[in-house]
């Protein structure tokens, strides 16, 4: 799926960097992504689910709709500042390599992530409670705007030509296992603690946890080599696809075509957890762990059609990923609603959360091979950070706004509907990339 011309599968000229790693240097490679991956959305996901307890904290409203969309709308300025940090951490990484902005990244998200665990609340000092909060979402913002595309680049460019999907998959498998940490951290201490003592001061615990990661993921990171592509792309800067490469249109139909994960990946865990709770009858620790199974299915799922994608093409699986979405979302939803069983509820979520695996899978690779390796990181993390910025970091408070106006809490269906129908959209017509050499 790409706007340039690909080279067709044979003889890599990346070969004899590649074989001054081998084996090892991928090991590293795989191990120093997912590290700084698994914090990073780590933090994204307790935050989300303690969505709740962060509402009463940091907003003063006697209402408890009117905090939780406050403590929603937060979460999406994260994701506001998610392109400023593509951009900028993009460029940065095309000009120095893709280990120094894997470096940059971590170090800003273990700051920001201690600094919400720290954080006095509304009760202490007022309206400067959630202005603190927010500049730490920014922060956050930042990082994951530069975190993804780097190291989705930095996986890709590593990867053996016929494994790409395979080793791109393990960034969003990565992200899942932060997910399933944050949300097996936030589950296991409200059981442990109790409702009362988590929303008094259990909550800054898993926040703190994540800043302890800071050191070791920044060793591991340190340790990396850079990658092969990114290495010859500065060797032979004559031979670069990137002068006549059209940019813009690669960067729209990066734009477009992963809408549907984001509105899936947000709505089905990061949201979920409230919509149980307040529509399908589970409390907050079922609720928690409902979640945690899904991320599991997601992840799971992520790493096979990621291996799929080598064989029948990225195309394929996300096609798929599209037209089970459309077909499905609004009898699955109304079925849960309708059924009052906490099994079935369960059995819905990870059935969403596979479909987003499917598409997740073979998504990163797919990205990758849109752009050549000289501008790889400036296009693709714009790209991707703006649509996630409009279809993810708000798909909570539209979800919860969407639920408010219609009183129907089946209508998120019609969201998930439309953004399936945008990725289907842009997904067709781009030629399949699967089987073609990095530019």
């Amino acid at each position: 799926m790409s706007a340039s011309k690909g080279v067709p599968l044979g003889g890599s000229a990346s070969a004899p960097l590649e074989s001054a790693e081998g084996f090892r240097g991928r090991a590293k490679a795989v191990l120093g992504a997912g590290i700084g991956n698994v914090l990073e959305w780590y933090d994204f996901t307790v935050y989300a689910y303690l969505a709740a307890i962060i509402g009463r904290k940091f907003f003063s409203s006697g209402d408890e709709t009117t905090a939780l969309l406050a403590t929603f709308a937060v979460f999406g300025v994260g994701f506001v500042a998610r392109p400023l940090g593509g951009i900028l951490i993009g460029m940065f990484g095309d000009r120095f390599g893709r280990k120094p902005a894997l470096l940059l990244t971590f170090g800003l998200i273990a700051f920001s992530t201690g600094m919400i665990g720290i954080l006095p609340t509304y009760e202490t000092i007022g309206v400067a409670a959630p202005i603190l909060l927010v500049v730490a979402r920014l922060l956050q913002g930042i990082s994951a705007g530069g975190e993804w595309g780097s190291a989705a680049s930095f996986l890709v460019e590593w990867a053996p030509a016929n494994r790409r999907g395979l080793y791109g998959s393990f960034h969003p498998a990565a992200i899942c296992a932060g997910q399933l940490l944050g949300a097996g951290i936030a589950a296991g201490l409200t059981t442990l603690l109790g409702n009362e003592a988590m929303g008094d001061w259990g909550w800054r615990v898993p926040f703190l946890l994540g800043a302890l990661i800071g050191p070791l993921g920044l060793l591991a990171r340190r340790q990396l080599h850079e990658t092969p592509a990114f290495r010859k792309a500065k060797a032979e800067p004559g031979h670069s696809a990137a002068a006549t490469f059209p940019m813009m249109r690669a960067m729209a139909v990066a734009f477009a075509f992963p809408a549907l994960q984001s509105v899936l990946t947000y709505l089905f865990l990061s949201y979920f957890p409230t919509f149980t709770q307040r529509f399908a009858g589970l409390d907050a620790g079922t609720a928690l762990w409902s979640t945690a199974l899904a991320t599991f299915v997601m992840g799971s799922s992520c790493v096979a059609s990621g291996r799929l994608s080598d064989s029948i093409g990225r195309k394929r699986c996300l096609i798929a990923s599209c037209i089970l979405s459309l077909v499905f979302a609004y009898p699955l939803l109304s079925w849960l609603l309708a059924s009052g069983s906490i099994t079935t509820t369960i059995m819905i979520q990870a059935v969403f959360a596979s479909f987003c695996g499917l598409f997740l899978g073979a998504m990163p690779a797919a990205l990758v091979e849109m752009f050549p390796t000289a501008r790889r990181l400036t296009g693709l993390a714009t790209a991707y950070n703006l649509q996630s910025m409009i279809f993810g970091g708000f798909a909570p408070f539209i979800a919860s706004w969407m639920i408010a106006r219609s009183g129907a809490p089946v209508s998120i269906a019609f969201f998930i509907m439309f953004a399936a129908l945008i990725s289907a959209l842009a997904i067709w017509r781009p030629r399949e990339t699967a089987h073609t050499e990095l530019s």
